[in-house]
């Protein structure tokens, strides 16, 4: 295994990271012991979870991942061996399907501090490594949103998100901050609060970061680079997409896509034209096609840990093992092309 630096921090982070989003919906308890246990042995210490999982929110299911992630870590006696991170949820109303969460989730003071109690006691540990607002209390450009409409509302201020935050912090309840589904304005005014009022600074960004959706590149990666604050990518192989099994109507008994019909934005028309382009490259140099989609992520600069997630423990396998593959030119200039020819289809 790779590690790199989080951010300012100095907290070193397993290049491939383990994301959760299914334990509890789609594997099982067992299954998500087992594929824990794989990672630790491959080396990943990064792993990433969030109060609303498992994904599709459900009321009945809520707050399952971490539960299971807490009797995982209860079970093995690994909570020093992992950098832990988890989310708290922003507006409830920014995000469908969960009015149920803390009957409508924001991100206030007495809110923050209900959710942290909440994770912490579903993870059978004191403290968190990383603590995310998993998205922004304002309405603004995330979840596929590009065109920008300004909007006076009764959004919570980021300054009083930070303010809690920030007491977290001194409590010993997290050691370092993040933040998700962001914009360059959210991640300055992060910085600039914390710089004015002397509170912790963000160290990270968990942003959608894959072949077919580069708009963080647009704005976003020039903050990253310049205030060392590395982006965690989600979604890097797109749902699956990337890995071609979608193509020509197919659609697999346990997919993701086939599943849950609210994740369309990677099987549109454009996105499916990109995905065979970049999947034909892949074939033409004896590459599996998702590993090369990983391997790319995996050598973005401002890249800390690529988030990955599996169903099986063969899926799980083979996405750890892209962090040995380093592309040849050949194929970055071939990706290049698609993308100069067909950029960012599924924002």
């Amino acid at each position: 295994m790779k590690y790199r630096q989080l951010g300012s921090s100095p907290l070193q982070v397993s290049l491939i990271g383990l994301g959760t989003m299914t334990w509890g919906e789609q594997n099982t308890q067992d299954e998500a012991f087992a594929q824990m246990d794989m990672a630790r042995d491959y080396g990943i210490n990064f792993f990433d979870t969030a109060e609303m999982y498992p994904v599709p929110p459900m009321a009945q299911t809520q707050g399952s991942t971490e539960t299971i992630i807490g009797n995982w870590l209860k079970a093995r006696g690994s909570r020093g061996d992992i950098l832990l991170a988890s989310k708290v949820a922003g507006r409830s109303d920014n995000n469908r399907g969960l009015d149920h969460l803390r009957n409508g989730a924001r991100l206030n003071r007495d809110q923050i501090r209900q959710a942290i109690h909440d994770s912490l006691t579903r993870l059978q540990t004191d403290y968190l490594d990383l603590y995310q607002v998993h998205w922004p209390e304002r309405r603004t450009n995330f979840f596929g949103r590009l065109d920008y409409e300004f909007r006076e509302d009764d959004d919570i201020p980021i300054e009083e998100t930070l303010s809690a935050l920030n007491e977290l912090v001194q409590e010993g309840k997290v050691r370092y901050l993040g933040i998700s589904n962001e914009s360059a304005w959210g991640v300055h005014e992060y910085l600039r609060l914390a710089a004015e009022k002397n509170w912790p600074r963000i160290v990270s960004i968990q942003n959608p970061y894959n072949l077919l959706n580069r708009s963080f590149d647009v704005g976003i990666a020039e903050m990253s680079m310049r205030e060392n604050v590395s982006l965690l990518p989600y979604s890097p192989l797109a749902f699956g997409a990337l890995s071609g099994k979608y193509l020509h109507g197919q659609q697999p008994e346990k997919g993701r896509l086939t599943l849950y019909s609210r994740f369309t934005r990677y099987l549109n028309e454009r996105a499916v034209a990109a995905t065979e382009a970049y999947v034909n490259i892949a074939r033409d140099h004896d590459l599996d096609p998702a590993q090369m989609a990983l391997a790319w992520v995996n050598a973005r600069p401002h890249v800390a840990s690529n988030l990955i997630g599996a169903t099986t423990m063969e899926q799980l396998k083979s996405n750890i093992e892209s962090v040995d593959l380093e592309l040849p030119e050949i194929v970055l200039e071939a990706i290049d092309a698609v993308h100069k020819a067909n950029p960012n289809p599924a924002p």
